[in-house]
């Protein structure tokens, strides 16, 4: 294996991290997961955050783990979650540590913003979805907060950048990431400076914002020498996750849609430019940049998140179920009985989600589920016709069909809502790859040293590379019908 290239791809979630190191060989990738984390907010003073030495010492124990399995790494690569970052003053201290989006420090922040500026004028400058957790409004609130933190600030990194800076002593991010912030001008790819200049907001503090697949820099010497790595330079691959899986989507031509699946949902479609239409901010999509050169045309739509908050909430009630319990028995129940709307605020935060859920049924007029498995197959049934829902209004806005539907990320591994999804869409859904996000980001470091040629050439690898599974659409009249009842319900 003389001409193999090995990379290590730290991929953090907004629940867990991973270290994966990725060989390619022979047109192939293997991965093999050396460490697995939890990761979630720590509260401080009543506010959710990120515990960002806690991370770095688990990318640490990562390239400790690596050097004991006796890799020779041509790079190391670190993708993250978006829109999440740090404030660094002139003398690089971190002012506070990062917030987590789902705090609730940013209410009532995009209507103070609209009242500067139009959301019709920040859509058609940024192209991002508006949501309260997006960067912009968390720079509001970091203003509304009255402590002079923006004033103090010299640099504002996103968490993939906090980290970057943390192992090389560099402070740049990547347009994959910007793009996510509602901060950032798609087209001429810089920041949307007259926006935040128009709210108030500092431009100075916000980093260079360099193409995705270039190196960073030098790992540290004493981070070098501590986890026995030696100088492996530090890549960034594309610092948004979902920019490392959709460049991971085994695919081939352009009549595909994509559904990335963890946590959050992103459902969407890939392009070569941007739609900043009245139209696609009605469809309420958006338009964050991706590998190559790309656009990555999606809607953001609640995940697993709200069946892992109904676990939790189960299991703290002494009723321990888990993943494959759970969709067993949801298989066995009636379909299409209650529907949620995913994206509902109330499904958003912290909280106890199967009664959010009781409650969202009883006020719609729909019956309640009472047990577990009710409970999960409503859930999954509605994240299938949100998907449904979200890729009609794509298709409207490309002009495209879809001759199928790839499905990547942890949720390809929930086998009923991979079936669901086909049955809602009436597409064939191809699951996998379940890593998707980790081989994106060893493949665009590949990419990086010369040894992926192109994009094009990226997917072959990911395709040679996966095994997939294909979910072929069943009874169209009945998920017809419960799409009728389900848009009744959706605004």
């Amino acid at each position: 294996m003389s001409d193999a290239r090995t990379f290590l791809a730290f991929d953090l979630g907004a629940s867990s991290g991973r270290a994966v190191l990725g060989t390619l060989h022979a047109g192939r990738v293997t991965l093999d997961e050396l460490l697995r984390f939890d990761n979630g907010p720590v509260e401080r003073a009543g506010r959710l955050h990120w515990d960002l030495d806690a991370l770095v010492e688990h990318i640490k124990e990562g390239l400790r783990r690596a050097n004991a399995a006796g890799a020779r790494l041509d790079g190391l690569g670190i993708d993250t979650w978006g829109v999440d970052y740090g404030l660094l003053d002139g003398n690089d201290r971190l002012l506070h540590p990062p917030h987590h989006y789902r705090d609730p420090r940013t209410t009532g922040m995009m209507d103070r913003a609209f009242q500067v500026v139009p959301r019709e004028a920040i859509f058609a400058r940024t192209g991002i979805q508006f949501m309260p957790l997006n960067t912009l409004y968390q720079l509001l609130a970091d203003r509304n907060a009255g402590d002079g933190r923006l004033d103090r600030a010299a640099t504002l990194l996103f968490m993939p950048d906090l980290l970057n800076w943390r192992l090389t002593g560099l402070k740049r991010t990547d347009t994959t990431i910007a793009s996510t912030s509602q901060c950032f001008d798609p087209v001429a790819r810089r920041w949307a400076a007259d926006l935040l200049t128009s709210l108030g907001l500092p431009t100075r503090i916000m980093p260079q914002a360099a193409e995705p697949a270039t190196i960073v820099g030098p790992l540290l010497p004493p981070i070098a020498e501590q986890t026995g790595v030696g100088p492996v330079p530090v890549i960034c691959p594309a610092g948004h996750d979902t920019a490392c899986a959709v460049a991971a989507v085994p695919a081939d031509g352009k009549d595909w849609a994509y559904i990335s699946c963890g946590t959050w949902s992103l459902v969407g479609v890939e392009l070569d430019q941007p739609i900043l239409t009245p139209e696609a901010l009605h469809a309420g999509v958006t338009n964050e940049i991706g590998a190559a050169g790309t656009i990555r045309l999606l809607r953001n739509v609640a995940g697993l998140w709200i069946l892992e908050q109904c676990r939790r909430g189960w299991t703290d009630a002494g009723h321990v179920l888990g993943h494959d319990d759970l969709t067993r028995l949801a298989a066995q129940e009636t379909p299409h009985r209650a529907f949620i709307n995913p994206d509902d605020p109330r499904f958003a935060s912290f909280s106890d989600m199967p009664q959010r859920i009781r409650e969202f049924c009883a006020e719609t007029g729909q019956p309640v589920p009472r047990t577990e498995a009710e409970t999960a197959r409503s859930v999954l049934e509605s994240l299938a016709l949100k998907y449904s829902l979200v890729l009609d209004r794509v298709a409207r806005l490309t002009g495209r069909d879809f001759r199928c539907i790839h499905f990547v990320g942890g949720g390809s591994q929930n086998e009923l809502l991979c079936q669901y999804t086909a049955d809602a869409c009436g597409r064939p859904v191809h699951a996998g790859p379940v890593e998707a996000t980790a081989l994106g980001n060893v493949l665009l470091q590949a990419m990086v040293v010369g040894a992926v040629e192109s994009l094009d050439h990226l997917r072959a690898i990911s395709r040679n590379s996966t095994s997939i599974r294909v979910f072929n659409p069943g009874d169209a009249a009945a998920w017809n019908k419960a799409r009728t009842r389900f848009e009744a319900i959706v605004p």
